[in-house]
């Protein structure tokens, strides 16, 4: 009887990983899958531009000839800066041909990263922080007035493909949370930006959008006009004369 079961329940797991349909999408949030659509399939010709098949020159000299696959992170992070903030897969075979590997050896690169994004992100790709100190200091506020000023839900893209918005782990600088990042594809890899925005506030983050949606630029760091970088409010209390020298530089005298 057990037996029975357990195996109508195989049967029943298999049929869903054979269907890729929504049902399948659902099985495990946790899954790393590709689905061929219109716009990312292996057929689509992809390639480095010429100004960025110098960078791969530059970027493969910094190996050693019989370890040009350790190249293969910052190679799909210029691809995925070209083609506007994420990788399709004949981007990741392009690189995959560039570094002479398999593309599967790739593709284990592209999913394991966070920062790789293999769907269609907004010009302005914003990443909330959403670890415990950022999440105790309101992420998850900042993430809901984001969506609800945009009208998309998480990592969706707006209308005018402007903008999307995503999660991130710990994004290390947790003395001046919440923060978060926006990634700027607005002109390609010539002038990708990859800026922290510190200190935010559910108020802070639609100006910044709103800046950002009239092609204005806003220095980044501390949103906190009290603070200076990671300094505290109102400036040092402490550590406020210049450190006193060691007694002797040769520290084998001492």
């Amino acid at each position: 009887m057990l037996a029975r079961l357990a195996s109508k329940r195989l049967l029943e797991i298999r049929q869903v990983f054979r269907q890729p349909s929504q049902a399948f999408r659902s099985f495990s949030t946790a899954l790393n899958y590709h689905i061929d659509s219109p716009d990312n399939n292996p057929d689509l010709p992809w390639e480095f531009n010429e100004a960025n098949k110098q960078k791969v020159k530059e970027i493969i000299s910094h190996y050693p000839s019989n370890y040009k696959q350790s190249a293969v992170i910052p190679l799909l992070d210029l691809a995925q800066q070209q083609h506007g903030g994420w990788l399709p897969v004949s981007a990741m075979n392009a690189v995959a041909k560039v570094i002479e590997v398999a593309p599967i050896r790739v593709y284990e690169v592209a999913t394991f990263y966070s920062m790789f994004n293999r769907t269609k992100v907004g010009k302005y790709h914003l990443l909330v922080c959403g670890t415990t100190p950022c999440m105790i200091r309101g992420s998850r506020e900042i993430e809901d007035s984001l969506l609800k000023h945009l009208g998309v839900k998480r990592n969706e893209v707006t209308k005018d493909g402007l903008f999307s918005v995503g999660e991130m782990e710990c994004m290390g600088c947790c003395v001046n949370a919440p923060m978060i990042t926006v990634a700027d594809y607005s002109n390609g890899s010539e002038g990708y930006t990859y800026n922290y925005y510190e200190d935010v506030t559910p108020e802070r983050v639609v100006e910044i959008v709103e800046i950002l949606k009239r092609g204005e630029k806003l220095p980044p760091g501390t949103q906190n006009p009290k603070r200076i970088m990671g300094g505290p409010e109102g400036g040092n209390t402490t550590l406020l004369s210049e450190p006193k020298p060691p007694p002797c530089r040769d520290l084998d005298a001492c």
